[in-house]
């Protein structure tokens, strides 16, 4: 991998940058793509996906946001000619890991099939904090072209029918891998990645599950799937971007699948940054691109700023104290 890519924040088409990198040279992919949702695809304009105008009827997502099944074909064909330049890049054994919308998710994974990845699992975020975006058909009554009367007796019967569109808590993320070179073990001694470190622990000392929660929910989905709940600072008060993922999620997912100091985590659409410092805090490598220019910038500065203590911590936390002598063993 060039020197001039490693540990870097790079402003640019994630296709053309993605079309220059060597092959077989990162270690683990980890992004959430643009959707091709209204206001959400590969050129939205941070200043109106910013705006608070219409946050009355949308506040977890975008405003604008609506249902068009072009936006799922559009996604497929985009996602796959990035999923083939992943392929590529990524080394015998290395995972893809992928956040999705979760009616976008069957386009996601066949997008990332058919490029040939193995699809591995799908991981689940799931929470309980989400804003409901059914709506109500009371003001399309309103402009029928009928009495008060039939269209007070309309909305009595339609009392509590709205939209299809049930309070979303959950996002999907899809677990993908390259076909590794021989056997696991074989694979694992040349290229230092394809297995999962199960080290790991989530909730209360648990296996490490394709589960996972940030919030308080219950008392046994906190005992098995708990992570850490995202600092009050870990954002950044001077972050616009809408959907930052929690560094958490981002941490657990790079020591599952990452084993050396060396290791590259490539996150092509790395928005405000989170998934360079998640790896940046765990001591690993990474190259972020993005092709908005605002992003960027926040990303560099939320990585600038990274908590040295908090870095310390996790790191010790959850790295492993030993490596495998592979040279050795080749």
């Amino acid at each position: 991998m060039k020197n001039d890519l490693i540990n870097k924040i790079i402003l640019g088409d994630s296709l053309d940058i993605l079309s220059k990198m060597e092959t077989n040279s990162v270690d683990l992919v980890l992004t959430d793509p643009p959707y091709f949702l209204d206001k959400m695809d590969n050129s939205w304009n941070h200043e109106s996906v910013s705006s608070s105008k219409y946050h009355h009827a949308v506040k977890s997502l975008p405003p604008g946001m609506k249902f068009d099944r072009k936006q799922g074909r559009e996604f497929y064909s985009w996602y796959l000619k990035i999923s083939t330049e992943l392929l590529r890049i990524l080394k015998p054994g290395g995972f893809f890991f992928s956040f999705s919308s979760p009616r976008l998710y069957h386009r996601m994974a066949c997008a990332v099939d058919d490029a040939g990845f193995l699809i591995r699992d799908c991981f689940i975020w799931l929470y309980t904090q989400n804003q409901v975006k059914a709506m109500s058909l009371n003001h399309f009554i309103d402009k029928l072209d009928v009495d008060d009367e039939t269209k007070n007796s309309l909305k009595e019967k339609l009392s509590g029918w709205k939209t299809p569109q049930i309070k979303s808590c959950f996002e999907p993320i899809l677990m993908a891998q390259k076909q590794h070179d021989g056997t696991f073990l074989k694979n694992m001694l040349k290229h230092q990645v394809g297995l999962f470190n199960t080290e790991v622990k989530i909730g209360q000392n648990m296996f490490p599950s394709n589960v996972i929660t940030i919030d308080n929910i219950e008392e046994i989905i906190d005992k098995y799937f708990l992570l850490p709940k995202p600092t009050k600072v870990e954002k950044g008060d001077f972050n616009i971007h809408r959907t930052v993922k929690p560094m958490a999620i981002c941490e657990y997912i790079i020591q599952l699948a990452t084993f050396s100091d060396d290791a590259i985590v490539l996150d092509p659409f790395v928005g405000s940054g989170t998934t360079a410092i998640a790896a940046k805090n765990l001591g690993r490598k990474y190259i972020g691109i993005d092709i908005n220019e605002e992003y960027v910038n926040i990303a560099l500065k939320r990585l600038g700023e990274a908590d040295s203590s908090l870095k310390e911590k996790r790191y010790k936390a959850g790295k492993l104290n030993y490596q495998l002598p592979l040279d050795n063993l080749l």
